[in-house]
């Protein structure tokens, strides 16, 4: 069975960012997006990006030149949209799994992303998901094959919650609460900027 295969999905609104888009907010000097998508495309798995249909120009541009390949989706249907698009593209590859890395949560790193292929790959069978040090459960996630038809089956932005529902998830912690930091307002930014002085 082939690799597994790393979902950005990337068709958010950012609506609460007043204007902004939070994924095009530098970080390290580089947008948000290219930046996660790059460390994704290191761990040498392939790497899907949704974007909203005849909105996302602005982010595919911050792709340009990267290995991604990119699904352009209905972005009212919310997260289930790029979750049939990232289940479909998995299946259609004959990939083991398909991890969930939300784009918008800039701490997470290629190694924290290489240990959760680890992980996976020593139990292909189990729903895996990163946790905080203190064992929060948060992001990334990664769904074996045997659960690509029902995540070809979700509806509205409640994502993959349905469909973990009624496994037994295992928790992989990665350092502090970098699984649970996703930055979704200008004051979430400004906070995170003077805090870590990025």
């Amino acid at each position: 069975m082939a690799e597994l295969l790393i979902l950005l999905p990337a068709a958010g609104a950012s609506a609460r960012m007043r204007g902004r888009d939070k994924l095009l907010e530098p970080v390290d000097g580089v947008a948000l997006l290219r930046r996660q998508a790059m460390a994704a495309l290191a761990t040498g798995a392939p790497v899907l990006v949704t974007l909203p249909r005849g909105a996302g120009t602005a982010r595919a541009s911050a792709l340009a030149g990267l290995a991604a390949r990119i699904a352009w989706i209905d972005a009212a249907e919310g997260m289930a949209a790029s979750l049939r698009a990232g289940a479909a593209a998995a299946q259609a590859a004959g990939a083991s799994g398909l991890m969930v890395m939300l784009p918008d949560m800039p701490e997470i790193t290629t190694e924290d992303l290489a240990m959760l292929r680890a992980a996976f790959h020593a139990a292909p069978d189990h729903a895996l998901r990163a946790c905080t040090s203190g064992g929060a459960a948060g992001h990334p996630v990664i769904f074996p094959s045997r659960l690509f038809a029902m995540l070809a089956r979700v509806q509205g932005d409640a994502g993959g919650r349905a469909v973990l529902a009624g496994e037994a998830v295992q928790l992989l912690p990665l350092s502090g609460e970098r699984a649970l930091t996703d930055l979704d307002t200008p004051e979430d930014w400004a906070d995170w900027r003077a805090r870590t002085g990025r």
